[in-house]
């Protein structure tokens, strides 16, 4: 796939109607596949001080993100949390700064690896992470332009990806939200007749009963407007 093309699907995923997951899953394809020697390639995002491979292209590379992940440290994390670009041109040759790293990727079968920071203007939202196991230089000038590059398309996609989801669980809040009030006013007026009180009365009375039982107070309206419905003792 040539990189333009990488480029211009990844402007064409549908953020507020794509989940997260799915977003982050293309963009770890796009990249093993628009990287020139890019043979599998992860996604690492940084969640507070914890960094995890939310999406890859094979289990290679969820093995050897896992690996960095058990031992505290790795170039994935690295790059995740620095958002700088970290690489290991020869994983059969050692590595002075990752050497038990490069040792088990070199008996994984990756020769080389290229880990490159997702990063925005005052924020590192994590890593995109190459894998190169054929020996066709993902590390070379023409691979790394193209995965810096793409790493900042991607980070911005991420960004804003990551800000749709907010949103949306945000606005599935509010909806909650509003559920529950509407059974909660339901609820109050059941009471207040039930019991001869005004409804601000009631509402007294429910919530001194959500406070007793150590219970929600729209799990406690819920139990009264069911049992309403059903034609049962509301036990008000």
């Amino acid at each position: 796939m040539s990189v333009d093309v990488a480029y211009a699907e990844l402007g064409r995923i549908l953020l507020d109607r794509t989940p997260l997951n799915a977003v982050l899953q293309r963009v770890a394809e796009l990249a093993r596949d628009c990287v020139p020697g890019a043979d599998e390639a992860s996604v690492t995002v940084v969640q507070g001080k914890r960094a995890t491979s939310v999406a890859f292209t094979g289990s290679l590379a969820v093995q050897l993100d896992e690996r960095q992940y058990e031992l505290g440290f790795g170039p994935c994390m690295d790059a995740a949390m620095s958002g700088q670009t970290i690489a290991i041109a020869d994983t059969g040759a050692g590595d002075e700064a990752y050497p038990g790293y490069s040792e088990v990727a070199a008996r994984a079968g990756v020769r080389a690896a290229l880990s490159v920071g997702l990063a925005v203007p005052g924020r590192t939202v994590g890593a995109l992470n190459l894998y190169d196991t054929h020996g066709e230089s993902v590390l070379g000038e023409r691979s790394r332009e193209v995965a810096a590059v793409f790493a900042g398309h991607a980070a911005i996609a991420l960004t804003n990806a990551m800000a749709v989801e907010s949103t949306r669980e945000l606005a599935e809040q509010l909806q909650r939200a509003m559920v529950s009030r509407a059974v909660i006013e339901q609820a109050k007026g059941v009471i207040a007749v039930q019991r001869g009180v005004t409804p601000e009365q009631a509402f007294a009375l429910l919530s001194r009963r959500s406070q007793d039982s150590n219970r929600k107070l729209a799990e406690l309206a819920g139990e009264v407007v069911e049992a309403v419905t059903e034609g049962r003792d509301t036990g008000w």
